[in-house]
């Protein structure tokens, strides 16, 4: 059948910090189809199903057939074009939060070679990400089963990955360091008190979130904050003072002028434009 198609939903909100699904789809690409040169601003993984086609990271290219594997990271330039004789057709996913690149450091791809060729188990793996898209929808109950389902696929690549323990226990030291974070980022916690409930020193715990993540453990911890603050910005009717306690800050003056370094704008014009928009 030589009809193209492209089926494509993305999602309006992200309401899930830890992992939640931006966009899900499928396509049969027309000879040449090509995307990009671009950037994302997520996580993007594109299991081919049939035909061939190109992918171009920076100066690398690969040239891909059914039953491989790319992964698009956020904020890097990439670009990809579909076979002109065999052109290729895809599913993907694109996805979000806090556990993604944790995820994806335990399986094998990595920003220096992001494709896994002849993907073991790339049936399950297709199959997973035509569920992902079957469980669209706007409510909260989709949000959580298409995230449920994402946690499956990438179950999927992580059984499959070659890499060594080493790496393996430096994931599982920022994953408990995470889950410390998660349960107690409302109360004034600090690097220390993370680092002794994982069981480092705190340069240990810097080298292994650095490692896992590219961003220290104290810059993870204010971003966490800061996705829960513009959570209940948008959801609550709490006061500015009541949601800087809430995400751990004793003093909402201090919360404040971290809001704004990293959003840009004030807390106050951040729910404005949100209640506006």
């Amino acid at each position: 059948m030589n009809h193209n198609y492209k089926n494509s939903y993305k999602v309006s909100e992200k309401e899930l910090v830890s992992l939640s699904v931006y966009n899900v789809g499928f396509q049969k690409c027309a000879p040449l189809y090509q995307w990009g040169p671009g950037i994302r601003d997520h996580y993007l993984i594109h299991y081919i199903i049939s035909g061939q086609g190109t992918y171009k990271v920076g100066k690398e290219q690969y040239h891909l057939h059914a039953g491989d594997t790319f992964l698009v990271y956020p904020n890097t330039e990439v670009s990809y074009v579909a076979d002109q004789t065999e052109p290729w057709e895809y599913c993907w996913v694109g996805f979000t939060g806090s556990d993604a690149s944790m995820i994806l450091n335990a399986t094998d791809f990595t920003r220096e070679h992001p494709v896994i060729k002849d993907t073991p188990m790339g049936d399950a793996i297709k199959r997973q990400l035509l569920h992902i898209y079957d469980a669209r929808g706007n409510e909260f109950k989709h949000a959580v089963e298409m995230t449920g389902r994402l946690y499956t696929a990438l179950a999927l690549f992580m059984h499959n990955a070659t890499k060594s323990n080493v790496h393996a226990s430096v994931n599982q030291y920022v994953q408990k360091g995470i889950e410390y974070i998660s349960s107690n980022y409302s109360y004034p916690i600090t690097v220390e008190d993370i680092a002794s409930y994982v069981g480092l020193s705190r340069s240990h715990l810097f080298r292994s979130f650095e490692t896992v993540l590219g961003q220290s453990p104290k810059e993870y911890l204010t971003d966490f904050r800061m996705k829960q603050a513009c959570y209940l910005l948008e959801h609550s009717d709490l006061s500015i003072t009541a949601i800087a306690i809430s995400v751990g800050f004793d003093n909402s003056l201090y919360f404040s002028k971290t809001f704004h370094k990293l959003k840009g704008i004030s807390p106050r014009e951040y729910r404005s434009n949100y209640r506006e928009g």
